[in-house]
């Protein structure tokens, strides 16, 4: 339950920038039974009021466009979007009052077309076949020749993105383990939430290892995230930042998110899912070896955009 607050205006209750962020870290406990002196803990992005990790990136980049007069009255918010952070768009456009136009592949989940038609958001489908790339280059196509109707806030290549993961993610995690964390493990999608995290990480301990997941192919099912080798990559993405990085298959992120309702009472989304997935495969090599670990992961989102996939039924 939200705590009640009394701003100095004499305002009561919480506003919705107010409840991004500060989300728990959850302890998975029966994941790492068989491995003693490893912890793996995964921060419940599904907290946030838009439901996923996206939101801090979202809600930074309309602050900053805001702030530099480039999300003016009247105009339209435009951005490519796989899902999440169109779903964060649109909570924010609906709460703060500016149009929102999304251009996502019209592949995605059943439930994010739902939640993105609810909040009234404006959505340009593209070709499934092309993914999150083709939405990208149709969202550039209208920047282009639209520029008077639209703030393109383009989170593939916008600072802020990282920037509110250096500043957020990154702290509440070195707050929430006393220091102790010992790996950080996030996946790949416009790269802002590992991006920023590490770099703050890397500061705050340079012992630290960060560790980067991907799918391990074009064709996958880790929706959100990027395979890099084959597409557009994001501005922010910095490769150099990783201490090492792990391809996942689809197949096994499927695995561990059944795993995870089943066995923790969690339910996760398939990215989320693949994350976990990385820090076992990450634990039990430290184990082997016997080592210790603190190991820490972004649970991006929950199942229920997901719902209506037949992996949970197979």
């Amino acid at each position: 339950m939200a705590t009640l607050t009394q701003s100095s205006a004499g305002l009561l209750g919480l506003s919705m920038l107010d409840r991004i962020g500060n989300t728990p870290l959850v302890r998975l406990d029966r994941v790492v039974s068989h491995l003693p002196g490893i912890q793996i803990l995964g921060k419940a992005e599904w907290v946030n009021p838009g439901g996923s990790v996206k939101d801090r990136a979202a809600s930074a980049i309309v602050l900053d466009a805001q702030q530099r007069g480039l999300l003016t009255p009247g105009k339209h918010l435009l951005d490519a979007t796989s899902g999440n952070t169109g779903i964060a768009y649109s909570m924010l456009g609906a709460a703060m009052g500016f149009p929102v136009t999304l251009c996502m592949p019209a592949n995605v989940s059943p439930e994010r077309k739902k939640i993105t038609s609810a909040y009234g958001a404006h959505v340009i489908w593209t070709d499934p076949a092309d993914g999150s790339d083709g939405a990208i280059r149709k969202a550039r196509e209208l920047a282009r020749t639209e520029a008077e109707k639209y703030f393109y806030a383009d989170q593939y290549g916008n600072q802020a993105n990282w920037q509110a993961h250096y500043r957020t993610t990154a702290n509440e995690i070195w707050q929430q383990t006393a220091g102790r964390v010992t790996h950080f493990i996030a996946g790949l999608g416009t790269s802002g939430t590992f991006v920023g995290t590490t770099r703050r990480l890397k500061e705050l301990n340079p012992a630290i290892q960060c560790i980067s997941m991907q799918p391990d192919s074009p064709f996958n099912g880790l929706e959100g995230l990027k395979h890099m080798a084959t597409a557009i990559v994001p501005p922010i993405y910095d490769p150099a930042l990783a201490d090492r990085n792990l391809e996942m298959e689809t197949e096994a992120a499927y695995s561990m998110a059944k795993r995870l309702a089943r066995t923790e009472g969690l339910l996760v989304g398939i990215s989320a899912a693949g994350a976990v997935a990385a820090c076992l495969r990450i634990a039990e090599e430290l184990a082997a070896r016997g080592e210790e670990a603190v190991i820490v992961t972004i649970l991006c989102d929950a199942a229920d955009k997901y719902l209506s996939e037949r992996f949970w039924e197979d």
